[in-house]
């Protein structure tokens, strides 16, 4: 082969190379050559390309058989420059052996060069070259891929060309993380979410924290996820050690789509001293998939699939087969789901979350899935918490200016034996309206309104509560006072500082004036309150949080006369964990330093429980019971019925392992005492000590506060 032919073919490969694709992100330099490196950084990719040209035109001979068959076809090369700066040939695609081989013995003879960096640090570049045969004759005008028409003897068509780039360019590293910026919900857990509080509760940012899971992309306004989480990484070479320090399991991006795949994990292995189960110890034993991405730039995924079994602390185990569904099925696990019995006689409980989020511009975000919400800046909610089950749910936020308007319609089940039929349980429905206003750089408040109802007495479904901006206490009046259940709230938060500031719920199921305002304490008065204060850097203590909240809610609160129509979902209250009828006073500090981290928690609260039968009378406390049956009509005091007072304590450790994954390891020590008026075979009279260690993905909150 002469020389002119092989320079004419070389330059065709400077196209190719001027083609090579960033495949997975935006790097800060390209790998050097020696000879570059005095070259100004916008000019290091053409001379990456014009010194590698250079380099191969002295070892490249093109196979005689190439030659002899005069072939046309397409060599298409991908290779990586290493963190070390090596050359590594990943794949090549021919027709013949000869060419593939003499391209592996050039590539082989590179030079070590200084390798690509991101933010400062070496990692690896991936280039995909497509390569005509028999090169092209002319080299000297050949400068950009529009040259290639130019070609007049062995011209591949630029479409092919294209098609072929297109398709290689599906690689899965380095990867850039995109779900900084996505509209991807960031796992709900009060630990995680403590981690960036303090930045959204700024004085003068216009951020809305109430409304939760948040979305990566509103609260990455004011904290930078990248800079957080990457400051935590450790320096691992390895592939494992990436893994399983830094990184999601496994990548894939191109221009405008990228997947994480990960396994998970919620292990937990305990022992606690109130044995009145006859168990040696406690245990959880979950495993996981999770799978999210995102398609082009406004609309994101997210899945994972538990598959659990267990059994924990006696008092937790009393209460789940408590709230047992119809049907033969032992229990329900709290916050989980519906509970099989395993081989072993303990819970198993399959449970699965995803959802879509689309925002097509910077005003509305639509959310469509299975899971949780959560309305309120305290670590219970009054209005709407993750307290029960997953549930099927539809969203839609509208957010301009000072304000932010969460349209939330979710599936809800009736599982008791007395609505269930025909095998299958009774599926209620619930919509909820949400207005948050900054009012000032300090103060926001927050509107709420909610609604129950069901397809009952050939209603079919009734599309008045679909409306987002209609008001439901009227549609309620409109529609018959059977026909749903309104609920109506106000929330409200204070910034004194960027270090202090106070939140409040009342939540409003009947307001009667005489009954508020009078002495009688009338069973009308249906209401909860919330008050709570958050204390940032305390006592000069960097990343030290104190959080101090009181709950009470009135007797009666949440339930109807219509029994499935009440604030339930799965024999679970959607607001606080311990229905109505009780008073509570919390205390959480948090702590972290780099990946370590703790908090303490101590709850104190006054509870009345049913007594007896609940259809034959009603003390206010589950919110499964009927109006018709209470004691009285005046005279109506929290706590009434069998009172009981509850202390719970819990201190927990650990370490946080993987930043991008969120797990975590930990230990926890949980006290409880529980003093009860009169027997009851759930809530024993009873102290427990519960010890655990665990091996956890943090991807929601585990309420273990019966």
């Amino acid at each position: 082969m002469s020389f002119k032919t092989f320079a004419a073919g070389l330059a065709l490969f400077t196209v190719s190379a001027l083609q090579a694709q960033l495949i997975t992100g935006n790097f800060e330099q390209y790998p050097i050559f020696e000879e570059c490196e005095n070259v100004p950084a916008v000019a290091l990719s053409t001379c990456f390309n014009e010194t590698l040209i250079n380099k191969i035109k002295a070892e490249f001979k093109m196979p005689q058989r190439v030659l002899d068959e005069q072939y046309q076809g397409d060599l298409v090369v991908l290779f990586e420059v290493t963190e070390e700066g090596t050359f590594e040939l990943l794949h090549v695609t021919g027709i013949y052996e000869e060419l593939r081989s003499e391209i592996t013995r050039v590539f082989g003879e590179l030079p070590q060069i200084k390798p690509a960096t991101y933010n400062a640090r070496p990692t690896y570049m991936q280039f995909n070259m497509p390569i005509p045969i028999p090169f092209s004759k002319d080299s000297s005008a050949i400068k950009d891929s529009s040259a290639i028409k130019d070609f007049k003897t062995g011209a591949v068509p630029v479409k092919k060309l294209e098609e072929q780039s297109e398709y290689d360019a599906i690689k899965t590293f380095p990867f850039e993380n995109r779900e900084y910026n996505s509209q991807l919900f960031i796992p709900f857990s009060h630990e995680t979410y403590s981690r960036f509080d303090q930045e959204l509760n700024r004085v003068g940012t216009n951020s809305h924290t109430a409304g939760k899971p948040f979305t990566y992309d509103n609260v990455n306004t004011y904290y930078d996820f990248k800079e957080a989480r990457e400051g935590l990484y450790k320096k691992k070479e390895s592939w494992f050690g990436r893994k399983l320090w830094n990184e999601h399991m496994v990548t894939l991006q191109g221009e405008d789509y990228w997947f994480t795949l990960d396994p998970a994990a919620d292990l937990q292995l305990g022992f606690e001293t109130a044995n009145n189960e006859d168990q040696s110890y406690t245990y959880n034993n979950t495993r996981a998939v999770i799978f999210q991405g995102g398609l082009g730039k406004n609309l994101n995924f997210y899945t994972v699939v538990y598959e659990s079994q267990g059994t924990f602390a006696g008092y937790f185990n009393r209460f789940a087969r408590s709230i047992r569904p119809d049907g033969g099925n032992p229990a329900i696990v709290p916050g989980r789901g519906v509970a099989a019995e395993s081989a072993s006689g303990d819970f198993d409980y399959p449970v699965a979350e995803g959802y879509l989020s689309y925002t097509p511009n910077k005003y509305f975000n639509f959310q469509f899935g299975h899971g949780k919400n959560f309305i309120g800046d305290g670590y219970r909610s009054l209005l709407l918490s993750d307290n029960a089950s997953p549930y099927p749910f539809f969203k839609l936020n509208t957010t301009f200016w000072k304000l932010k308007y969460t349209n939330t319609w979710m599936s809800l089940r009736d599982v008791r034996p007395e609505v269930v039929a025909d095998g299958s349980f009774k599926t209620k429905y619930m919509a909820n309206h949400y207005l948050s206003l900054n009012v000032t750089k300090r103060l926001n408040i927050g509107l709420f309104e909610n609604v129950i109802w069901t397809n009952d007495n050939d209603r079919g479904f009734d599309l008045n509560y679909l409306n987002p901006v209609i008001f439901y206490r009227a549609i309620e009046f409109s529609t018959g006072s059977r026909g749903g259940n309104a609920l109506i709230g106000l929330s409200g938060k204070y910034k004194f500082s960027d270090r202090f500031n106070a939140y409040a719920q009342v939540i409003i199921d009947e307001f009667s004036t005489g009954a508020v305002f009078s002495s009688d304490k009338s069973f009308q008065n249906k209401q909860g309150v919330q008050l709570g204060f958050k204390y940032y850097d305390a006592f000069h203590v960097d990343d030290l949080q104190l959080q101090v909240e009181f709950n009470q809610v009135r007797p009666y609160v949440y339930s109807n006369n219509e029994i499935e129509l009440n604030y339930g979902h799965n024999n679970q209250s959607m607001a606080h964990l311990w229905g109505a009828n009780f008073r509570e006073l919390i205390a959480i500090a948090r702590y972290r330093n780099d990946r370590w981290f703790g908090a303490a928690k101590f709850i104190y609260g006054e509870r009345g429980f049913e007594i007896g039968d609940i259809n034959q009378v009603y003390y206010g406390g589950s919110i499964y019971g009927n109006d018709e049956n209470i004691p009285s009509e005046l005279g109506i005091e929290i706590g009434q019925g069998n009172r009981a007072n509850t202390f719970l304590g819990n201190v927990e450790l650990g370490y946080l392992v993987n930043p991008s994954t969120n797990l975590k390891v930990y230990a926890s020590v949980l006290y409880r005492d529980n003093r009860i008026e009169q027997f009851d075979p759930v809530n024993l009279n009873e102290q427990t000590v519960w010890v655990n260690f665990g091996f956890r993905t943090d991807l929601f909150n585990w309420y273990f506060d019966y």
